[in-house]
């Protein structure tokens, strides 16, 4: 079976994708699966070609056109597999068969529904969240309303757009301030990893984090910080009847786990049960850790997911009240690591998440999606017997 493992992108997480691509393309089984990479470059072009699936071939991003083949078109053919059509180095045209894309693309345009409706418009099956569940999960303003609807617990939030904060400041921090208590988060609402994320505490700080949010999205959540909160992951795995890892904290001496310390300092995908800020499995009662579990089932069922995702909590040391912060529908490093303490190992892992892509796409082909109709003709003015009236 032909994968098509779909990285990189126009997205500021670019180099994570890149690592987490690298990492399904080591722990794949070769025997079973023939992985094609098709690497998004920063400026939009698709290129594949086995130049890619080394990771030191990546230290220098402006070789990859003259190493690789520049893919100038997608389609389907009749056997629902996605056709790529490249040109190579020397003008040479070939049409490469997919049986499966599995898009390892974080942020915007890749976790956020863009690409998954590609693959919806394509019909051709696909590893993740669908457009609704990606869409949603990918928008913190979005999928806050969602978990709010669902009765699940979250911080106290409101939000403002960039276009608001550069007309009336003072009417945003005004707003803020009437609704929320400080210190708070100020995040922009379409990122993940961290980046563009401040910690506020006071209105100094506030205009600071707001300045910075504002250049990654058009809109800006604001969050209630938890003070001194655990921060506490479980992933979900499946489609109709998904299942949660085990537990992870995360720890560092930072005030919140930052963009740096999650990918640039190589702690993310850390599996040993102590030792660069992951502690696998947290250390709970066994009460607390089924109702995480729990509750990150329902987020995963209230954004309509599917496929894997990770949900990071807040838990308040105080109350031991568990908070949750948000969903990630395409985690770093498909968050193998807590796969892996629960005796799923990351080469299973990939081989589940293939699966349960042919599953989804199985069930999506039994909806209606056309009906014979002469609504066209009669508008047309044909009658019923063929004639024009």
């Amino acid at each position: 079976m032909k994968i098509g493992l779909f990285f990189g992108s126009r997205s500021v997480e670019h180099e994570i994708s890149i690592i987490t691509a690298m990492q399904v393309v080591n722990a794949v089984d070769r025997t079973k699966y023939d992985v094609i990479p098709i690497y998004i470059s920063k400026s939009g072009e698709w290129f594949t070609g086995s130049y890619l699936l080394d990771i030191n071939n990546f230290k220098d991003l402006t070789k990859i056109p003259q190493k690789t083949s520049k893919i100038i078109n997608l389609r389907l053919n009749y056997k629902n597999k996605l056709i790529l059509e490249t040109k190579g180095r020397f003008l040479t045209t070939q049409r490469i068969e997919i049986d499966v894309a599995f898009p390892v693309i974080h942020g915007t345009f890749g976790e956020d529904g863009k690409i998954q409706g590609l693959f919806e418009m394509l019909n051709v099956p696909y590893v993740g969240a669908g457009v609704t569940g990606s869409a949603i999960g990918m928008d913190k303003i979005l999928m806050k309303d969602v978990f709010k609807s669902y009765n699940l617990p979250i911080v106290n939030y409101t939000w403002i757009k960039r276009k608001e904060w550069e007309t009336d400041p003072d009417a945003c921090i005004s707003k803020i301030e009437t609704t929320l208590k400080y210190p708070l988060f100020v995040k922009p609402a379409n990122l993940g990893s961290s980046v563009g994320i401040n910690k506020a505490k006071s209105k100094e700080e506030l205009v600071e984090a707001i300045e910075v949010a504002k250049f990654y999205d058009r809109r800006i959540i604001i969050e209630e910080s938890v003070e001194n909160a655990r921060e506490i992951n479980c992933a979900v795995l499946g489609n109709n009847e998904p299942i949660a890892s085990a537990c992870e904290e995360v720890t560092t001496w930072k005030a919140f786990l930052d963009y740096d310390a999650k990918y640039i300092s190589g702690q993310k995908g850390n599996t040993s049960p102590k030792r660069g800020g992951h502690i696998i499995p947290a250390s709970l009662p066994d009460a607390l850790t089924k109702s995480i579990q729990t509750l990150a089932v329902e987020a995963f069922k209230a954004i309509d997911c599917r496929g894997i995702a990770r949900v990071d909590f807040l838990l308040d040391p105080a109350t031991d009240r568990v908070y949750i912060n948000e969903i990630n529908t395409m985690p770093g490093a498909l968050s193998y690591y807590l796969w892996s303490a629960s005796g799923i190992s990351f080469t299973k892992l990939i081989d589940n998440l293939i699966n349960l892509a042919l599953e989804s796409f199985e069930d999506g082909e039994r909806n209606i999606t056309s009906i014979d109709t002469k609504v066209l003709l009669q508008n047309l003015g044909i009658g019923r017997a063929g004639k024009t009236l």
